[in-house]
């Protein structure tokens, strides 16, 4: 199993549909295994936003990682369902991506942000306390956000995208511990990983719940604007609350703090194979063959990914 890191991680990775995408500090890589068994890999260099020293600058970087994580993430996704059910392998659209993007976060501000409001907003007037309406409606946020991600995991193609994420894990973690990248090796790796974008999820759900409190009791319609504009800035927050955790995971009071992120990653993970493990590596080994001269290491990034630590660092 994985005992104390030996390398700093400089990758982020992603499951997707029949496959696993990874992010490389200038590079991203994807593998998908075919629907003949072979596996089939694509590689690119990441535009300079992505990767240039703005993804440096604290809370700024949070906001272009959530940017990174829904538009490498629509368009490793759309590749791979392509490659996955022997498709002819198209170009996502600028119009597409654009729409794709918009209902993603349409469907989150919704569902995630003014849901939880709309649903308590009779409790101010029952109860006559209108703090309590608030800590409920945040409260209600996480259980949301933990409870769609149990509900989406019953379904049986989302079993195997989990799978594929535990395999990215492990690859990642066999690579940052300076183990080889083969099957029997990476398989001893746990699933969980310490940045992995569930925890990223959960982070987000508890921020607004500190964020939201200390705003305040506004009128109804006042919160629901603000839920909905706050949201890039709820997630840069939450994203500097990860890396912190992170720079002292080692201390056991931080590492007892932030055990929730683990634990939630049973939610989204399952026991990969030995023929998924292999896809993991390959599109790992693919991202490392882009970078030029880079001895670099692995970790797991939003949604069902693991956050790439900044270059450098």
């Amino acid at each position: 199993m994985a005992g104390s890191s030996t390398v700093s991680g400089t990758y982020g990775g992603q499951a997707v549909i029949e496959g696993v995408m990874i992010r490389g500090p200038r590079h991203m890589a994807i593998a998908v295994r075919t629907p003949g068994g072979q596996i089939l890999t694509r590689g690119e260099r990441l535009p300079e936003m992505l990767a240039g020293p703005l993804r440096r600058v604290p809370l700024l970087r949070g906001m272009i990682v959530l940017y990174e994580t829904l538009t490498l993430g629509v368009r490793a996704l759309t590749w791979s369902s392509q490659v996955a059910t022997g498709q002819d392998q198209r170009e996502i659209s600028r119009a597409q991506l654009a729409l794709s993007l918009v209902f993603t976060l349409a469907f989150v501000g919704v569902v995630f942000f003014a849901g939880p409001v709309l649903i308590t907003g009779w409790l101010g007037e029952l109860t006559g306390n209108h703090w309590l309406e608030v800590v409920t409606e945040c409260a209600l946020r996480v259980v949301m956000i933990i409870g769609y991600i149990w509900l989406v995991g019953r379904l049986p193609e989302v079993q195997r995208v989990f799978a594929y994420h535990a395999a990215e894990h492990r690859a990642i973690h066999a690579h940052e511990h300076g183990a080889a990248l083969r099957p029997d090796i990476v398989k001893q790796y746990p699933n969980e990983h310490a940045r992995c974008g569930t925890a990223f999820m959960l982070t987000v759900g508890i921020v607004s719940l500190f964020a939201f409190v200390a705003l305040g009791t506004p009128p109804l319609w006042i919160r629901l604007v603000e839920r909905i504009i706050l949201i890039p800035a709820v997630a840069s927050v939450a994203y500097e609350v990860l890396r912190a955790g992170q720079a002292y995971e080692g201390n056991r009071l931080i590492a007892a703090l932030y055990r929730p992120n683990i634990w939630l990653q049973r939610l989204t993970t399952r026991d990969p194979d030995d023929e998924q493990i292999a896809v993991a590596i390959s599109a790992l080994e693919h991202a490392m063959s882009l970078e030029p001269g880079a001895e670099t290491a692995a970790t797991p990034s939003p949604a069902l990914a693991t956050l790439p630590a900044e270059p450098g660092q």
